[in-house]
């Protein structure tokens, strides 16, 4: 404890911001284009229009496609198609027990004709798995968003007037204009900022808090998941050759089954196998709870082994919070009112990180500080950068390149290093208007890149390029004249 309590809660603030704030506006810039990532994923695949189609059907002859392509995966994964996500996505584990996902042509159920990407996907994974292994970019992401959490918890106390600043903007006062945005911008989509990092670190809970399941399964953790998903039947392979019985009259009885809320997954395990699993789990885009119906088949004869809806409201309320979170319930209006705000909450965030650098160096900075400063340029001009070569990435890598998809990753990472390298080799007050006008050449160039536009997506994704692109450049001309 410093001084006073506000005074300590200050300090508290600004310790979180300084410790993950990096991470957190990586998270908060990924999750904020996640809510569009059906649309992106449309996006990047230009050689095709949105198709529709029967979602029992195309799932159906992707299930046969993965009989004919992988028959000796240990268990399949496979997407329904939807309105927003018209293609049907395929995982499995390959041999050395590496996951190969694929989006699927709805027509054939085969890759075929569509360029290898993992469209919207990326940005969704990487906001709470940071691409780093399992737990640890997982337990990462969980920590930062408990820091959010607290962090936004101790500016509301050390905030004063938090509704008279709300009203409050001094431009061209320096330091104090800073103040002004990051405040007015908090306090603008405070209740989504709140919402969005508890739900966060509940969505993750069991990485923070694990020993309540450790004390109750010990080391059974299947034991753990059987009571959570009851009707999610396993059992080990009989190691005796068995055939799938035909999946379209199972996915029948499960869309009856389910009442009109549609099919979202089907889990096939040990597909090659005598003891082949058919796990249907229902959909959910119309409710915000994530709380589906799940039916268990036998793979080989087609028994319904058990059908379970959840009723328990300790799981049902868990499932609130999590939807609440990914808003795959979210109308259009709602979609765009969550994507704003995480653009907000990125800005708050990047406000809070150079306001700290710029009271620093306006006293005795030492060389920590100045590394603090140049980081600070290069990761919030830089990860932007990073991004929008994701998609520059998916229009400019050959159509024929082996592992595509990996590539496009591989980019953004390789672009990322370069923007913090650039930052750190070069003075602040040049390397900010040069990565901020690198970044409206590159969303102007995500725009010209969906020509022609001949659907929603790619007219929607050009105006939203556009308008960033406008505002990156508008920023880039303001840091010019500034200096």
């Amino acid at each position: 404890m410093k001084g006073s309590f506000r005074v300590t809660m200050a300090w508290l603030h600004s310790m979180l911001g300084l410790v993950t704030g990096w991470v957190l506006f990586a998270i908060a810039l990924s999750g904020s284009l996640s809510v569009f990532r059906q649309a992106i994923t449309l996006w990047m695949h230009p050689e095709r229009d949105p198709p529709r189609v029967n979602p029992l059907e195309a799932t159906s002859r992707a299930i046969d496609w993965l009989a004919h392509n992988a028959p000796s995966a240990p268990a399949w994964y496979v997407t329904s198609p939807t309105a927003d996500a018209p293609f049907p996505t395929a995982i499995w584990p390959d041999a050395q027990g590496t996951y190969i996902q694929r989006i699927l042509d709805p027509q054939t159920g085969s890759p075929d004709g569509l360029r290898d990407t993992l469209g919207g996907e990326f940005f969704y994974r990487f906001h709470f798995e940071l691409q780093l292994p399992y737990p640890w970019g997982r337990l990462i992401a969980a920590m930062a968003a408990l820091a959010l959490v607290v962090g936004l918890v101790t500016g509301i106390i050390i905030h004063r007037r938090i509704f008279a600043d709300f009203f409050t903007f001094r431009p061209k006062r320096g330091l104090r204009s800073w103040l002004d945005a990051h405040n007015i911008l908090g306090v603008a989509a405070l209740p989504f900022h709140l919402m969005i990092s508890f739900t966060g670190a509940v969505t993750l809970g069991s990485l923070l808090l694990p020993w309540s399941t450790q004390a109750v399964y010990h080391q059974d953790m299947m034991a753990s998941y059987t009571d959570l998903n009851p009707a999610l039947y396993s059992r080990p392979a009989s190691g005796q050759p068995g055939h799938l019985v035909p999946i379209r009259p199972l996915l029948d009885e499960a869309d009856r089954h389910f009442g009109g809320a549609g099919i979202e997954q089907v889990y096939i395990f040990n597909p090659s196998d005598h003891a082949a699993l058919v796990t249907v789990i229902a959909g959910n885009d119309h409710t915000v709870s994530t709380t589906t119906g799940v039916m268990t088949f036998d793979g080989t004869t087609g028994q319904l082994i058990n059908a379970h809806t959840e009723t328990r409201p300790v799981i049902r309320l868990y499932t609130f919070l999590y939807g609440l979170h990914v808003a795959r319930f979210a109308p259009a209006v709602t979609r765009w009112l969550y994507f704003l705000s995480g653009l907000a909450l990125a800005a708050v965030i990047g406000s809070g990180m150079h306001l700290w650098t710029l009271k620093r160096l306006r006293q005795q900075p030492h060389m920590g500080q100045h590394i603090v400063c140049r980081m600070n340029t290069g990761i919030l001009a830089g990860t932007p950068l990073a991004f929008a070569t994701y998609f520059l990435a998916n229009r400019l890598l050959p159509l024929t390149l082996a592992n595509r998809a990996v590539h496009e990753v591989q980019a953004v990472f390789a672009v990322w290093a370069l923007g913090i390298t650039f930052a750190l080799f070069r003075r602040p007050d040049r390397a900010w208007p040069e990565l901020l006008g690198g970044n409206a050449l590159a969303c102007l160039a995500i725009a010209l890149s969906g020509l022609p536009w001949t659907n929603v997506v790619m007219r929607g994704t050009t105006i939203v390029a556009l308008m960033l692109g406008g505002a990156f450049g508008y920023a880039a001309f303001r840091t010019v004249r500034r200096a």
